[in-house]
């Protein structure tokens, strides 16, 4: 990816964090985020350019009736099987790399935000970003919004969070970090967002 002379920052946190969050918070401030969940739910929605792949290595029983991707047959196969879960990703992350490619070659922000949940388990993304964001949360904590959140199960939750990075891993290939654990109020996180903003000359 090439970009104007924009800062380039990649941000990240677990499932839970709070990412979200904050990249709404930055966007306050004036940086273009590039969601790539969002990219990458787009792709697999009906139409979207991940589709005919998907059907194609998978069959049609993991396209729904309204041609999009069936999340909660695909969600179950991937976490069972380790191949399939691969065989998706290389499926939808070109996808998802082509869209933002796309978006950043018309950015003219003077910060773009790559929301990249699995920034630090893929190799590429640090050479791509000027800094690594990371939004820090204990994991019990995690685990709780996201049962709120999504009505999951705690060992659903805990599958999620076994697969992506630890949370040691993330922390280490931080260049800045906010937490938003256990007692964090949103007030608090704005005003840490707001701090680093100004640092990063938002």
């Amino acid at each position: 990816m090439t970009a104007g002379p924009g800062l380039r920052l990649g941000l990240t946190g677990g499932i839970g964090s709070g990412k979200s969050t904050v990249a709404q918070l930055l966007a306050t401030y004036g940086a273009q985020v590039l969601d790539a969940d969002a990219m990458s739910r787009a792709s697999t929605a009906a139409g979207g350019s991940a589709i005919p792949d998907i059907r194609r290595v998978f069959g049609d029983g993991f396209v729904a009736a309204d041609g999009s991707l069936d999340r909660d047959q695909m969600r179950a196969r991937v976490f069972s099987d380790p191949a399939a879960k691969q065989a998706l990703e290389a499926i939808v992350h070109p996808c998802v790399q082509q869209a933002m490619a796309r978006a950043l070659s018309q950015s003219t922000a003077r910060c773009v935000v790559f929301d990249v949940p699995l920034l630090v388990e893929s190799l590429h993304w640090r050479q791509r970003v000027d800094a690594v964001l990371v939004v820090d949360c204990d994991p019990d904590t995690q685990i709780q919004r996201v049962m709120a959140r999504n009505g999951w199960t705690r060992e659903a939750v805990q599958a999620v969070i076994t697969q992506q990075a630890t949370r040691p891993q993330r922390l280490a290939a931080a260049d800045a970090v906010v937490f938003n654990g256990a007692g964090n109020t949103l007030l608090q996180l704005e005003q840490n967002v707001r701090v680093l903003a100004a640092s990063f000359g938002l």
